[in-house]
């Protein structure tokens, strides 16, 4: 079976949590990042580790528990650009942000198995709204309403590393647009948004639109594990985080 190279996502300083690292928010008795690298260690599909964060405090919390360490530059592009150092000839590398502590090795595995399925360059989960209410009653999320149903995107991508460069341009005006439609509506054609705003958009026009535009295939996988989408942004997350993974580990022990 073929192993996959993962990066980590380890930014620094948040405000809401008052910590100098995120991911270093302790849940249990153990940092947040430490179980998302659990899941990257049982699965069977990950090989070799990147993060990319504060490295000290990463190190004398981690130590060997991941293969390689690059210091954070700032932006979400250049952070990318570092952890994938190692991993430019690879097909495929896997991105995950520390903040999904709920995910498993058998969540990853699954997702890399229907990644597969389709191939692509570049594997992006969603969750349904109506699975994730059901599995996380009260998790505040931003959903989009598609003509399939309304979604929340997941916090881990499947990326063939050549097309970093080709989608950098065209997420950063999307992401400093989001709350501009009408600027949105230059990047993506004033069509596709008003299809969007009516909830007459579809998954596979998605794709076919992502590619029209920048010459990449993207894939929209339909997840069945909300984990995958519930980070922790927010105490409440956090609060939501503690009372699940506690009952995970009291069913083990």
């Amino acid at each position: 079976m073929e192993k996959i190279n993962a990066v980590v996502l380890a930014g620094s300083s948040d405000k809401v949590f008052g910590v100098s690292c995120k991911a270093l928010t302790f849940i249990h008795g153990r940092p947040m990042v430490d179980y998302v690298l659990d899941a990257l260690k049982e699965s069977r599909r990950i090989g070799q580790i990147s993060i990319v964060g504060p490295v000290e405090q990463l190190q004398n919390k981690l130590e060997n528990e991941v293969d390689y360490y690059f210091e954070e530059k700032g932006s979400l592009f250049e952070n990318l650009r570092m952890g994938l150092k190692p991993f430019l000839q690879d097909p495929h590398v896997l991105l995950v942000s520390s903040d999904v502590p709920l995910i498993t090795g058998q969540i990853v595995d699954e997702f890399l198995a229907r990644c597969e399925e389709h191939p692509s360059d570049l594997c992006y989960p969603i969750v349904e709204k109506r699975l994730m209410e059901k599995v996380f009653p009260g998790a505040e999320r931003t959903y989009v309403k598609l003509k399939e149903g309304s979604f929340t995107g997941g916090n881990i991508i499947c990326l063939n590393p050549r097309v970093l460069d080709i989608c950098e341009d065209f997420t950063k005006k999307a992401i400093e647009f989001r709350k501009k439609p009408w600027k949105t509506g230059k990047l993506l054609g004033i069509k596709f948004l008003a299809m969007l705003l009516m909830g007459m958009l579809t998954i596979p026009k998605i794709e076919e639109r992502f590619c029209e535009i920048l010459n990449v295939k993207g894939v929209a996988i339909l997840s069945e594990h909300p984990e995958l989408a519930n980070d922790v942004d927010k105490p409440s997350d956090l609060k939501m985080a503690e009372r699940y993974l506690a009952e995970r580990i009291f069913s083990v022990s």
